[in-house]
């Protein structure tokens, strides 16, 4: 039987990414916040799972707004790094797991979540930039991925509530595929901040690390923050950590906090990194 074994929260901010690629991540400005990523690659090493079901956002890379899909799954075997402009990331291919991607599909529409599925699809920072950060800078990524895409970028965007109960239905899924795997779950995105308007750099550290603690300590609760709350207190795009949800609804109840890590600023945001591991996996 497959299980989810840990969940991480990253933040996928696209400047991290191209620190990354520059080999700018030693000068002053990025060294305190790629200091604090060392543990997490080493613990995720360590673990080495088989598989990894990667929550994000695209940014019109793959998607415009003529077509917005609420839930989308990829279900390749390949997607190719997405061109945001300035060429594609030097990362390498991300490869699918089409046969638990297909799995999934089927499960959680049978669950009654109306999921897009996505045959071929480029992928975008929002996904690369955390398999980045966790992962280095490897001549291969070390697990399979699949893409669950979640919209936050064209109102309406679905609700915490909702993100978390997807969350759900996927450790149910999961744990009715045949094969034995050990799979760990990203959520991505946030944390507080805004790209534009009069409150362009807004970053607010007491939201954040009350959000953070709540992760652990009454998730539930935390799912029920409204979009108006998301808006006011962590910025017009504070609102991707909806996407978070869905990591913490899939690991169950009892979990352990293994690592944490907020810096600010990285870009105009705040960046935050946690880990957490399904003791009822163990």
């Amino acid at each position: 039987m497959a299980k989810i074994v840990a969940g991480i929260a990253v933040s996928h901010v696209p400047a991290i990414g191209v620190a990354m690629d520059k080999g700018m991540t030693g000068t002053p400005y990025w060294e305190p916040l790629f200091k604090g990523y060392g543990p997490a690659r080493e613990w995720l090493a360590k673990l080495a799972p088989d598989v990894a079901i990667i929550v994000y956002n695209d940014h019109a890379c793959a998607f415009s707004l003529e077509i917005i899909p609420t839930f989308l799954i990829g279900v390749a075997d390949k997607f190719p790094i997405a061109d945001e402009g300035f060429g594609p990331r030097p990362v390498p291919v991300v490869n699918g797991h089409p046969a638990l991607a297909w799995h999934l599909a089927e499960s959680l529409i049978l669950d009654e979540f109306d999921m897009t599925i996505a045959n071929e699809m480029p992928v975008d920072h929002g996904l690369t930039v955390p398999l980045s950060v966790t992962c280095g800078k490897p001549d291969a990524w070390p697990f399979p991925v699949i893409p669950l895409c979640v919209n936050v970028v064209q109102y309406p965007p679905p609700t915490g509530a909702r993100c978390y109960k997807l969350g759900m239905a996927i450790r149910r899924a999961v744990e009715k595929f045949g094969q034995d795997l050990r799979v760990v779950i990203y959520g991505t995105g946030g944390m507080s901040h805004q790209l534009q308007g009069e409150r362009a750099g807004l970053i607010n550290r007491r939201f954040d690390t009350e959000f953070l603690d709540g992760l652990t300590r009454d998730p539930v609760a935390l799912s029920k923050i409204s979009h108006t709350e998301y808006m006011r207190e962590a910025g017009s795009e504070g609102v991707e950590m909806v996407m978070w949800h869905v990591m913490r609804g899939a690991l169950g109840d009892d979990v352990a906090e293994v690592y944490r890590h907020y810096h600010v600023p990285a870009s105009n945001t705040a960046a935050g990194l946690m880990i957490l591991e399904n003791r009822s996996a163990a």
